[in-house]
Order: structure tokens, then sequence, then C-alpha cells
């Protein structure tokens, strides 16, 4: 299922991870997405289902016990084939990083002023005054007052939310192209989480930064998405436009996902998700699926095109 955006940035076909081990483990299989100018992919499922995978697949920071199959393009560039050098100018200068957890992904012992001015010093050879001048600027910008007071703090001294603003923040210094969001709203009290949906609004729309927004919280998704993936035991089982999913979901379990919020009833999805080592037979979800049939015991379903959105399963032709 392609974007509807008229120039596609990231393209992935037919992702597969697997790590090796006593036993190699197939994390990913099958993956394919595209994100397009200015687009908000989300990738929603329970966890476990490979959605942090699938990220740090595509900028390439995966243990060395890990293997990668298929093809992960960013402009027409293949990701995968670059080396580790290229890689590296890529990341936070056309890829910008949230991974969750901001107190471990922020440095104890730099303050917050020296973290954000490090990319424009390590891509773009700024020089420091300068480029803790800009970094005041884009908390300026992000609605930050005492700024001088704010870029002297360390991480220890700020709260988680805090802390996720200012690493969204430095991770988009640069202007990249597209922004990788790992459960940004991760710990986060509602408060934070509302502050940082305006300015991850902002980003899409005063600099057009296209998105991959990983989460498990699905009215934050609800808000912030234009089209939705869910991830099922290292599997997408269905794709479509954001209104059209919330609206009528097509896979049994994306239904059992919705049915699972608090509006909707807090009816969870019976059983429990498939330890990646050891996946069923057939469809991964018919142990839990109260429509299963015998053939979905014995045969795994293909991801099919249907009006206009992408789904895994018999039910539908």
């Amino acid at each position: 299922m392609k974007a509807h955006f008229t120039k596609t940035l990231l393209e992935v076909r037919d992702l597969e991870v697997s790590f090796k081990g006593i036993k190699t483990i197939t994390a990913l299989s099958g993956i394919s997405f595209s994100i397009g100018e200015s687009e908000t992919l989300a990738l929603v499922g329970e966890t476990g289902c490979g959605k942090s995978v699938v990220a740090h697949a595509i900028v390439r920071l995966l243990p060395p016990e890990s293997r990668v199959k298929g093809i992960v393009e960013l402009v027409g560039k293949s990701l995968l084939e670059l080396s580790e050098k290229e890689i590296a100018k890529i990341r936070g200068k056309e890829i910008g990083i949230v991974f969750q957890n901001p107190s471990l992904a922020l440095n104890p012992v730099y303050s917050i002023g020296h973290q954000l001015a490090e990319p424009l010093r390590v891509h773009r050879k700024e020089k420091k005054k300068e480029a803790i001048s800009k970094a005041a600027t884009v908390l300026k910008n992000m609605g930050f007052v005492n700024v001088a007071e704010w870029i002297s703090y360390y991480p220890s001294w700020c709260s988680g939310g805090m802390n996720q603003r200012f690493l969204i923040a430095a991770s988009t210094m640069l202007d990249p192209i597209l922004l990788i969001a790992d459960e940004p709203g991760k710990g986060l009290d509602r408060k934070c989480i509302t502050e940082l949906e305006i300015e991850l609004k902002k980003l899409k729309g005063e600099k057009k930064t296209a998105m991959l927004l990983i989460s498990h919280d699905l009215g934050f998704v609800q808000r912030l998405a234009d089209r939705v993936a869910v991830m099922y035991a290292g599997e997408v089982v269905e794709l479509a436009e954001s209104s059209i999913f919330f609206e009528r979901p097509l896979h049994p379990y994306s239904k059992g996902l919705l049915n699972s919020l608090p509006e909707n009833g807090f009816v969870p999805i019976p059983g429990f998700s498939p330890p990646l080592s050891d996946p069923p037979s057939g469809c991964k979800f018919h142990p839990r699926c109260s429509l299963r049939k015998k053939s979905c015991t014995e045969r795994h379903p293909e991801l099919k095109e249907i009006d206009e959105r992408s789904v895994r399963c018999f039910l539908y032709p």
C-alpha cells in the first residue's frame, strides 16, 4: 500500500531480521511500508511484536548477532548497503532519532546546551559559541522561557518530560527529513504527553518533517498519525489510513486492540503473544482468534490489498 503523498522518503520492502544464538530467532519477516514527505506513519502493537526492531534496523543500530535482509531506501539511497561511516553521517542529519527512556539517551555528564549543540559541531563543524546560540534559539522556539538557564542544566536536574523534549530538540537540530520516534510518550504524565504532541505536530506543520511513530498508546497515535501499520509477532497484519483504521479495523487483532481501549469497554485480547522463538503454524494470531477456521491453523496468510488498505487474514479474499 503506497502513501498518498507526492514524494516517497522512506521505502521498506521485505525486511527480515533474525538473531543468531543457540537457536536462530526470526524477529521480523516480510515487513514492507513506505513513508511520504511530511507523512506520519505509526507502528502499533503489543510489547514484543517487533516495532522497535524495525526502527533499529532502519538506522543500523542492531547488535552484531543480528542478520538483516531486504531493502531500506531513504530517498533512493540503500541504507543497508552503506558503510558504518556513511550510515553514521545519515543518523541525526537526515534521520533524527528519539528512542524511549530519555534518561538513558541523554549523557548525564554533559549539560543540555552541550548535547543540543553537539550535532551542529559534529556534522556542520560549527564553533561552540555559535552552536550553543542556535540550541538556545531552538529551545526558545519550543516555548521554553529562561533559555540561558535551561541550556546550563544537566539531565538529572530535569523531569522525564523535559528530557524528552530536549531529546526531540537535539534530534531535529539538523532539520532531518525523517524523525523516528520510538515510544516517545512512555513514562510521561498526561501534561507532558500533551506538550510532546504539540512539539511533534509543530515539526510536521512548520518543517514538513516525516515521522515513523512507534507507540502502544492508540490515543496518541490517533491524534498524530496519517496511516497506521499494525504489527503482530514480527509482521504487519494491517496497514490503513488512520481515520479509516480507527473507524473500521479489519484484522481480528486490530479489532482486539481497539476493543481493549477504556472508551471501548476495556476488553482485553485473550491469551498472549507467541514467543518469537516458537511461533505457531499458520496464522500467528490464530491461537487467540475467536474467528479462526481450520485453514488458519495450517496456512500462513499473505498481506493483501483491499479497498486501499492491506490486511493479512483469510477472512478477506
